[in-house]
């Protein structure tokens, strides 16, 4: 797409959504100076935001600082496989458990009795 936008094919991408198309609020403005720069403009169609107007030029900045923000959020909310190996071996320490010994064997079955000769089925 950013080929057809340098050779100026057409004069405006489409994009269903401000966070499809970037992951900072840098890489979103950059990409639509890129986009100006060539003379084409951007439609968002979750937002319903055209960049050809001041207008929206302007609400496409609050978007993008609004989606840098969201996966910020989600950053801080989601632990790393690191730390959550360290929370749990803490925690571990902190309560005395033992780790539960790991056998590639099953544990045996009960063993079950006769049946009676009278009645079984």
């Amino acid at each position: 797409m950013l080929k057809a936008v340098n050779a100026r094919e057409f004069d405006m991408v489409a994009s269903w959504s401000v966070d499809r198309l970037g992951r900072s609020l840098t890489d979103l403005l950059s990409i639509l100076q890129n986009l100006r720069d060539k003379c084409v403009d951007l439609f968002l169609h979750q937002q319903g935001l055209d960049t050809s107007t001041t207008a929206g030029k302007a609400m496409f900045q609050m978007l993008g600082v609004f989606a840098e923000f969201e996966r910020g959020i989600i950053r801080e909310r989601v632990p790393t496989l690191g730390n959550t190996m360290k929370v749990l071996a803490s925690l571990a320490v902190q309560f005395a458990i033992e780790p539960r010994p790991w056998s590639k064997r099953t544990p045996p079955r009960p063993k079950l009795g006769r049946p009676n000769a009278v009645g079984a089925s």
